[in-house]
């Protein structure tokens, strides 16, 4: 099996390397895309989507069928993570270790069926614990807000800067993560659930979708966000500016999510119990 594995790779290489004859070349002014694609782009999307930035205009109107799948793949990459590292919960009876918020006397329980009550100034802590540095966990609580505030600036400014859904869905998600890092995965789990971002992460692309859908529905092609201008009450080229703005959103929510995901997945070996 290994040995056909290996032919038919090399046969399908061999074609692949084959076709790049037929390739303009490099920078060709002449080319399919340089002759008809990329002009009407450069000098009409300003006037068709109302967006200076081309390349959002470009990916998330031009291309957004390109886009929806792209935010799919992103979210079958998190199911994939789920199916293959997520342990089902069960009763587990394993040492555990507390720390005592006052003097950081630390304790060890081994049996977690029965915890004292006396353990409410004590403090959950992993068995492989390293001391966090106050310095570190101050700052980080400091930043993620800032972190989180300029994730959203990137997610709503994308029309007319350089950013959209997934480099500011990168940033909020990342922001998760450094309070996952900088304190333990218990606690950024408290500020985002397990069942939260599982749900938030299809929801991002049934927004993105349901953007297409709802253009249908009004009688419309999918995607084709004029058809927001009747309910939003305004001109078709402003409808189709708003309507990128609702997509990116959901491009936005898919990939923080994700993110947070696979890291809890793979952080905590699919236990959810003690991260890095």
């Amino acid at each position: 099996m290994k040995i056909i594995g290996l032919i038919i790779v090399m046969l399908t290489g061999t074609v692949l390397v084959y076709a790049t004859g037929d390739f303009p070349s490099w920078g060709d002014p002449l080319s399919p895309a340089s002759s008809h694609v990329s002009p009407h782009y450069i000098e009409q999307g300003v006037h068709e989507t109302g967006v200076p930035n081309i390349v959002t205009a470009v990916l998330a109107d031009y291309r957004g069928f390109d886009t929806m799948f792209e935010t799919t793949v992103i979210f079958c990459a998190g199911v994939v993570c789920f199916f293959l590292l997520r342990i089902p919960e069960r009763v587990s009876f394993k040492e555990r270790q507390f720390r005592h918020m006052g003097t950081g006397i630390t304790i060890r329980i081994k049996d977690d069926r029965k915890i004292p009550a006396s353990l409410e100034e004590f403090e959950r802590i992993d068995t492989l614990w390293t001391p966090h540095d106050l310095i570190i966990e101050t700052a980080c609580r400091i930043l993620i807000p800032f972190i989180q505030l300029f994730a959203l600036y990137v997610i709503a400014h994308g029309h007319y800067s350089p950013g959209g859904g997934f480099q500011g869905g990168v940033i909020l998600g990342a922001s998760f993560i450094l309070l996952a890092i900088s304190h333990d995965l218990r606690t950024a789990l408290k500020r985002l659930s397990e069942k939260a971002h599982a749900v938030l992460s299809p929801a991002g692309v049934l927004i993105y979708a349901g953007a297409g859908a709802l253009c249908m529905a009004l009688g419309f092609n999918f995607l084709d966000y004029g058809a927001l201008a009747r309910i939003l009450c305004v001109d078709p080229v402003t409808a189709r500016s708003h309507g990128i703005l609702i997509v990116e959103v959901g491009v936005g929510v898919a990939v923080t999510a994700t993110m947070i995901w696979i890291y809890s997945n793979v952080s905590s070996r699919g236990n959810y119990d003690e991260g890095l």
